[in-house]
């Protein structure tokens, strides 16, 4: 076993880091983070690091480029304070959804963010709930890849479910869904859909039996709402009845709030912390699950070498 754990975090999301370190049983360490007057960010990790094993906890969150900084700053200040083993601790790694060229001559940032956390002292990274499987292969440091399915799942069980389907937005999200649904022990089904920017898609059918059942709506990430405004839309079409809707990410920007507010056939919203959220965009029926415990058993494990995988299950599960 390597020295005794160490836990900073930067401007991202203090309360999570906080609750992490509860569950863990260790405090928090002080981390001051200053501006100088040309804009440039300086980092200083506030307490010992030689020889022990450190956590880095900081979601890229808007703003993004902001704390994707002070996370590589992190990273470098604890490499160069001689840490045994740094962990970047990201529970929402928002360059995932930059996956692929999708036109001539852009970056894959999901591949190029991957690098500098690498180039920047991270020996590990431990996160969830990647946009995209192929984003786990972008990391040359091993990878502890998290997902929420268990938590979200946990929301539902005691409900009356017997006329309840799953539905994926898009098919690529399939798995996690049919993962979700085999936990509550209903059907799933799936939308096929197209992007036509980053707020606008089109979802053509419905792929499944959803005619005159109640649904939950599962999704990785919600940002602007567009896709689940537009799946909501088909799905009426087949005159659903009770509408929830489930994600682990929830990050509800632009006029993501003020479209599901506005849906008044939506019983809930069901969301875990990975991302801040703030008062404004606590809807009544906005339910906030904690995975900050899971987080912090996963770290624990992998402070003792234990398996992390195992948190899931079997293989076939993930």
């Amino acid at each position: 076993m390597r020295g005794e754990i160490g836990v900073f975090t930067g401007s991202a999301h203090q309360e999570f880091a906080e609750e992490v370190c509860t569950a863990l049983g260790v405090d928090l360490l002080p981390t001051a983070i200053q501006r100088f007057s040309n804009d440039c960010l300086q980092v200083q990790l506030q307490a010992n690091c030689r020889q022990r094993d450190i956590y880095i906890v900081q979601p890229l969150v808007p703003p993004v480029q902001e704390h994707l900084m002070e996370l590589l700053l992190m990273l470098d200040a604890a490499r160069g304070a001689s840490a045994a083993q740094i962990t970047a601790v990201i529970p929402h790694y928002a360059y995932a959804r930059s996956d692929k060229k999708e036109a001539p001559r852009i970056s894959i940032g999901g591949r190029l963010v991957a690098d500098l956390l690498a180039t920047s002292g991270a020996s590990r990274v431990l996160t969830m709930a990647l946009h995209a499987p192929q984003v786990h292969g972008f990391f040359s440091v091993p990878v502890d890849h998290l997902n929420a399915i268990a938590e979200l799942a946990e929301h539902f069980r005691g409900k009356d479910l017997a006329n309840t389907v799953v539905v994926s937005p898009d098919l690529g999200n399939a798995k996690p869904a049919s993962v979700f649904a085999r936990l509550l022990g209903i059907p799933v089904a799936a939308g096929s859909k197209r992007r036509l920017a980053d707020d606008q898609v089109v979802i053509d059918a419905i792929v499944g039996d959803v005619d005159g059942k109640d649904v939950i709506v599962l999704d990785d990430e919600i940002a602007t709402g567009g896709s689940i405004i537009e799946l909501l839309d088909r799905l009426r079409e087949r005159q659903v009845g009770r509408i929830a809707i489930a994600c682990t990410h929830g990050l509800f920007t632009g006029k993501a709030i003020e479209r599901f507010a506005s849906q008044d056939d939506i019983t809930e919203i069901v969301t875990t912390n990975t991302v801040p959220l703030a008062p404004e965009k606590r809807l009544a029926n906005l339910e906030v699950r904690s995975v900050a415990p899971l987080f912090a058993e996963a770290i624990r494990r992998i402070h003792l070498g234990e398996s992390v995988s195992s948190l899931f299950g079997p293989p076939s599960t993930l």
